[in-house]
């Protein structure tokens, strides 16, 4: 099943859920500062949205309320924006690595363990 590509605010959201655990609507709304909150209905409108894209579920009620939690994982999530990010340069990925570079985000130790996932990839893959 294809990823779902997430809003900024759906991000937020989920960034909440991840943080938290399984969340009511009225806790995540709770997560965000208070000078940059979303109106309650507007995080629930978003969540419903979610649920409808499965990026999360309910797992329970309690009164009124239903509880969520993320049923796609951070780590998918993140990937899901890079090859979205990478397909704006048709999946190349050295304009990105140069301008991480030149800007001095790419530092000589994620250099350095870039290259230990390659050897272990690399050694999987001879292996399988």
């Amino acid at each position: 099943m294809p990823r779902p590509t997430l809003t900024k605010l759906e991000l937020k959201i989920m960034q909440a859920l991840w943080e938290r655990g399984p969340s009511a609507v009225r806790e995540i709304v709770e997560a965000f500062p208070k000078k940059k909150r979303p109106a309650y209905t507007t995080v629930q409108t978003v969540v419903y949205r979610l649920e409808s894209k499965n990026a999360l579920r309910r797992v329970r009620k309690i009164s009124n309320a239903h509880i969520f939690e993320a049923t796609l994982t951070q780590e998918a999530s993140h990937r899901s924006l890079v090859d979205d990010f990478l397909a704006h340069f048709g999946g190349k990925t050295q304009p990105m690595m140069a301008h991480l570079i030149e800007s001095g985000r790419l530092t000589l130790e994620d250099i350095k363990e870039a290259e230990v996932l390659v050897k272990e990839l690399a050694r999987k893959e001879k292996e399988g």
